[in-house]
């Protein structure tokens, strides 16, 4: 699957974006993985700003490239994560685990589920891995939106 797949079966849009969107959801990224940190919240609370810290991640690496998820069609936040490997080249064990993150919030979500704390614990992880990761690869990439 290419990320032009995506965008012939209506997964993916064309987007254009510039510099100050990506640097605004870049610092929204880095509030909410801050905020992951302040135990005086829920588990579910940290857990959820945590993993949005993920999705901007993942959305700013689809914008950085062109694109933005469809969000006229369910499942964008699996897109988004999933395409990670063809926008920033993360390795496949790690999508799996973002996706596993994704799974369990749909869960906690839908279902009530609580989180653990080793999980709050491993989506900070990944969340502050991605970010770093992502700001790496603008400044290697995309210089213009640094």
């Amino acid at each position: 699957m290419t990320l032009k797949n995506l965008l012939a079966i209506q997964s993916l849009v064309e987007f254009v974006a510039q510099r100050e969107d990506i640097q605004r959801l870049l610092a929204a990224a880095e509030r909410n993985l801050q905020d992951a940190s302040v135990t005086a919240i829920s588990e579910e609370n940290r857990f959820d700003v945590a993993y949005k810290c993920v999705m901007q991640c993942a959305m700013v690496a689809l914008w950085a490239n062109g694109y933005r998820t469809s969000t006229s069609k369910p499942g964008h936040h699996q897109t988004a994560i999933q395409t990670l490997s063809l926008t920033i080249g993360l390795d496949a064990k790690t999508v799996i685990i973002l996706d596993q993150l994704r799974k369990q919030r749909n869960i906690n979500d839908y279902d009530g589920d609580p989180i653990a704390p080793s999980v709050v614990e491993e989506c900070q992880r990944q969340a502050q891995a991605l970010l770093e990761l992502i700001k790496s690869w603008l400044r290697d990439h995309r210089p213009d939106f640094c």
